[in-house]
């Protein structure tokens, strides 16, 4: 950053670390332990559609390389999922998915659309969660939905303090998007 951007107060934005993703796992074991959620084994990627055959194409590809496991879809607010199955046990592999996914899209240029990944957590209570990963900041934050559009705060802060060793987790509480309608969730 140069001195003209200190002036200005501009600042740079925080590069992903798409490798944080794979703290999931055993963050995941951590939530457990303190809250009762267990995967449900679903994740997904969240973009903006880019126009044209390459965006089309490395689409296509990602479909190819995940098989039966992936499946695309559209949120309500028009953007792009590419949701993945799989056993619940198997959250390292889910993860792997999902960085393999993030990484294709990172290295094709897209990169600038990527918006967030989450894994999916459920209880027998019947309580729902996400970790949601914010590609533009690199970190972390919970997101537990409740019916209509509210949320379980009690239990967001819950999953936050339980994951504060595990994850880097975003620490401005308005940067904590509601992610309405995410699939799998």
């Amino acid at each position: 950053m140069g001195w003209l951007d200190v002036i200005l107060g501009r600042s740079k934005p925080v590069k992903p670390n798409l490798d944080a993703l794979f703290a999931l796992p055993s963050a995941a074991v951590t939530l457990q332990a303190a809250t009762g959620l267990a995967p449900t084994g679903v994740g997904s990627v969240s973009y903006r559609a880019a126009e044209g055959g390459a965006f089309a194409t490395l689409e296509g590809d990602v479909k190819a390389l995940l098989g039966d496991r992936v499946e695309e879809t559209r949120d309500d607010y028009g953007y792009s999922w590419l949701v993945v199955r799989r056993a619940p046990e198997a959250v390292g592999d889910l993860v792997t998915e999902l960085h393999a996914v993030n990484s294709s899209l990172e290295d094709a240029g897209f990169g600038p659309s990527l918006l967030c990944s989450l894994v999916s957590f459920a209880d027998p209570r019947g309580r729902r969660l996400a970790v949601v990963y914010l590609y533009k900041r690199g970190t972390f934050y919970p997101f537990a939905p409740l019916r209509g559009q509210t949320r379980d705060n009690a239990l967001e802060l819950e999953a936050r303090a339980a994951l504060s060793g595990e994850l880097k987790i975003e620490e401005d509480l308005s940067r904590w998007f509601p992610v309405w309608g995410a699939p799998g969730l």
